[in-house]
């Protein structure tokens, strides 16, 4: 089945599809492709500009995560949690199989390209997999509220983006470095999205998938951490640094309140 508009308010729009990415264009490229992406996401009121205020730092890795997010909103939901999550998998998994292809073109560490060339034949055979659940499950009965943001699956799926686009970071130009700090939020992205699944969905098969896609996933995302924490990089929640506005020399790792004056203490990195 063709993937059609899918409007969670947490995606970006208006992102041209992939395959620059794997041509030698595909970093000249990559801002001004996500730029396009969050100023068209910004004028249509789908997410809080900050989110994605990358800027110039904006790279190719980070392209390949704006044009996946443009993917998924391209998924038109048809009310049945185990249809629309099938093809919401499809497109999330195919960003970590076009970032695991820049990783193998342009990345230069051995482990990362052993970990790229798995998750890309991996994702690549689920795909294959959710795409037949996703054709027997057209015409399936409703079963969920996709438009009502009170819904408990519909909330869960938002959610689940959310978090990855606050973690996504600015990209370091490293394709090495990038590739290991956006898999990390990527793949806790399609734990959360398992997890509605298995909470929600009612298809045996599809909720097996779910449940080895859980397995898998949080394996790979402990395997990026401690690549990062060996080359000079640490998951996002260990750089977080939160200063007082003060300029009092109050500081933490998490948000809270000054310990000397008690006003909240402001991210600064």
């Amino acid at each position: 089945m063709k993937i059609s508009v899918f409007s969670f308010a947490a995606l970006t729009s208006g992102v041209l599809l992939l395959g620059s990415c794997n041509s030698k264009q595909s970093t000249d490229s990559s801002a001004t492709t996500t730029t396009q992406a969050m100023a068209d996401s910004a004028a249509h009121g789908d997410m809080e500009h900050s989110v994605m205020s990358h800027g110039t730092a904006t790279t190719g890795m980070i392209a390949v995560m704006a044009n996946m997010m443009g993917l998924m909103n391209a998924v038109k939901p048809a009310g049945n949690t185990d249809h629309d999550f099938a093809h919401m998998m499809m497109a999330h998994h195919q960003g970590a199989v076009d970032m695991s292809a820049l990783e193998l073109k342009e990345g230069k560490d051995a482990t990362l390209r052993v970990m790229a060339e798995k998750i890309s034949a991996d994702q690549k055979k689920e795909i294959q997999d959710l795409e037949a659940i996703a054709t027997r499950l057209d015409g399936a009965p409703t079963n969920y509220k996709s438009t009502d943001p009170a819904d408990p699956f519909t909330s869960a799926m938002k959610s689940s983006m959310d978090g990855m686009m606050k973690d996504m970071g600015t990209g370091s130009g490293n394709v090495d470095q990038d590739y290991a700090q956006l898999m990390v939020p990527h793949h806790q992205s399609a734990v959360d999205m398992a997890k509605a699944e298995l909470a929600h969905g009612r298809d045996t098969k599809l909720k097996e998938m779910a449940q080895k896609m859980i397995t898998a996933q949080q394996k790979e995302i402990q395997q990026f951490k401690d690549w990062q924490t060996k080359n000079g990089g640490k998951p996002k929640a260990e750089e977080a640094v939160y200063e007082c506005p003060m300029g009092d020399g109050g500081q933490s790792n998490a948000p809270g309140k000054c310990s000397k004056c008690g006003m909240d203490l402001e991210r600064k990195a």
